[in-house]
C-alpha cells in the first residue's frame, strides 16, 4: 500500500518539478527575445514563449491536479478495497477537475504570467513611445 502511495507522491513531484523548470525558461526566453531584439516590433515576439509556456504549465498543473485526486481517492479507498491497484492512470478522474482554460487562470498562474505580460506590455508601449513612429519598422 505504501509503496502505491510513494509511486503517486513521485509523479506528483515530477509534475511539480516541470512547472518550476518552465517558470525558470520563460523569464530566460522572455529576457533574451528582449535582448536580441533587431527591431522594435520583434519585442513583441517575447509574447510568444510566453503564452506557450503559460499552456505548458497550465497542463502540467492540471495533470498535478488530476494525480493529486488520484492519491485521495487511494487514500480513502484502498483499506476498504483492490480495486484499481497500483493503477496509475489518472484519467478517471478528469471531470473532477478544471478544464484547461480555467486552469490558465488559476490564481497561481495569473500572478506569475499575468506579471510577465503586463511588464512586456509596458515595455512594449515605453519603447514605442520613447521611439516614436520608427518603432513599429
Amino acid at each position: 500500500m505504501y509503496q502505491e502511495f510513494e509511486m503517486i507522491q513521485n509523479i506528483i513531484d515530477r509534475q511539480a518539478s516541470n512547472s518550476f523548470k518552465i517558470k525558470g525558461w520563460t523569464v530566460t526566453l522572455v529576457v533574451v527575445a528582449l535582448l536580441f531584439r533587431t527591431s522594435n516590433f520583434q519585442l513583441f515576439g517575447a509574447v510568444l514563449p510566453l503564452i506557450g509556456f503559460w499552456g505548458l504549465d497550465a497542463y502540467y498543473l492540471r495533470q498535478e491536479c488530476k494525480y493529486r485526486e488520484l492519491y485521495n481517492w487511494v487514500r480513502q479507498a484502498r483499506p476498504e478495497s483492490d480495486e484499481h491497484l497500483f493503477d496509475l492512470d489518472a484519467s478517471r478522474f478528469e471531470n473532477d477537475i478544471d478544464g484547461f482554460i480555467p486552469m490558465m487562470f488559476s490564481t497561481t498562474l495569473v500572478l506569475f504570467y499575468g506579471v510577465i505580460a503586463l511588464l512586456l506590455i509596458g515595455f512594449s508601449v515605453v519603447t514605442i513611445y520613447t521611439n516614436g513612429g520608427a518603432a513599429l519598422g
